[in-house]
């Protein structure tokens, strides 16, 4: 039996695939959003998380790809789409929404690359994410 999906996972999902459609079919802001709430399941997000992802991470995506860059040792076109997606999501998140703990922050984007990403695009998000950590949540990971 397939695990129940939160309102907040279920935005996070849909907030991926909309920075997929962005950054792979160039789409807009209003037509990932339209097509989106077409989508069965789309009522059971949280309509206020995923939007706050989707936009915020579009509208900041540059100053996203200046934190996580640096952790990468590849160039960072060479990264499969979907973790570009996944990492920008995650690194907005961390950035922007630090009343969700970080370790959910990483667990979610864990998740998301296992479901869509490549075989080990899960570890490479891990990886990436845990160098991001104590450059964006010092206060969480002081000991």
């Amino acid at each position: 039996m397939a695990a129940v999906k939160s309102p907040r996972h279920r935005a996070r999902e849909f907030a991926v695939q909309g920075l997929y459609q962005w950054q792979v079919g160039g789409q807009d802001e209003a037509a990932i959003e339209t097509q989106a709430e077409s989508v069965a399941g789309f009522d059971k997000v949280d309509r206020e998380l995923y939007q706050a992802l989707l936009h915020g991470a579009m509208r900041t995506e540059e100053s996203l790809k200046d934190l996580i860059t640096p952790h990468v040792s590849r160039n960072w076109e060479e990264v499969s789409p979907i973790e570009r997606c996944i990492l920008l999501l995650a690194t907005f998140e961390l950035s922007n929404n630090i009343e969700t703990p970080y370790r959910v922050v990483i667990n979610e984007a864990i998740e998301l690359a296992k479901t869509y990403g490549g075989t080990d695009g899960h570890k490479f998000v891990n990886g990436i994410l845990d160098k991001l950590v104590p450059q964006l949540r010092p206060h969480e990971t002081a000991r």
